[in-house]
């Protein structure tokens, strides 16, 4: 049994991919550049909103003053719509719940900005999640593993008892970087292929598969 856990966000918890593609092809649209697919988008997420700005970008309009205004752009948008088609992943409310119940203690890491991270987590998994950390000016962000080590210390978690939950090959990385045991699953945003090429510890195709893995049964 994995006594902490730590979640990625998007592509893990919530689905969160369409808000983000309608907000990027908003601002697209309106600055002239070309519109991108929502699975485009899905290779896109995972390191920040700033370097998804900078993605979905033309190459040609990747100046500091043009991302900077972009960025603002994507961001007030994204802001006032980030929940019309966002939602949990089937299964996962109910899994917190159970595995809260068992007495793991569960924390949210992503790059999602830190100010906007705790009120998304709590829309939709009101009262499940006591710690989430998000991304903060000045501090590197996932794969880097300070923030992790910084949530670690907040949960008083070991190594050896944290596991760590994600979709890409952003979290296999952060884990192997934060010295924890990587779990990928997989009805996020990345592929099978990516999550084992990257050398995930143990792969899961369902809600329940995680909760086996977590309690070790």
């Amino acid at each position: 049994m994995y006594q902490n856990v730590i979640f990625d966000l998007d592509g893990t918890l919530l689905n969160t991919i369409d808000d983000l593609a309608d907000a990027g092809n908003w601002v697209c649209a309106r600055r002239g550049w070309p519109e991108h697919t929502v699975e485009e988008y899905k290779r896109m997420v995972g390191n920040g909103i700033p370097k998804l700005v900078e993605r979905f970008a033309p190459e040609g309009d990747r100046d500091e003053a043009t991302l900077k205004e972009a960025l603002e752009q994507f961001s007030a948008r994204y802001d006032a719509h980030k929940e019309d088609k966002t939602a949990a992943y089937p299964g996962m409310v109910d899994l917190i719940a159970r595995l809260k119940a068992a007495g793991v203690n569960m924390a949210v890491l992503t790059n999602k900005a830190d100010p906007m991270a705790g009120p998304v987590v709590n829309a939709y998994y009101p009262g499940l999640f006591p710690t989430v950390q998000g991304a903060l000016p000045g501090m590197p962000t996932k794969p880097d593993p300070t923030l992790l080590h910084k949530l670690m210390e907040r949960m008083n978690a070991t190594r050896e008892n944290t596991l760590f939950v994600g979709d890409s090959n952003v979290d296999i990385r952060t884990a192997k970087n934060g010295g924890l045991t990587g779990c990928g699953v997989l009805w996020g945003f990345r592929s099978r292929q990516e999550l084992e090429t990257e050398g995930a510890d143990v792969l899961v195709q369902t809600p329940e598969e995680l909760e086996r893995v977590i309690l070790g049964q």
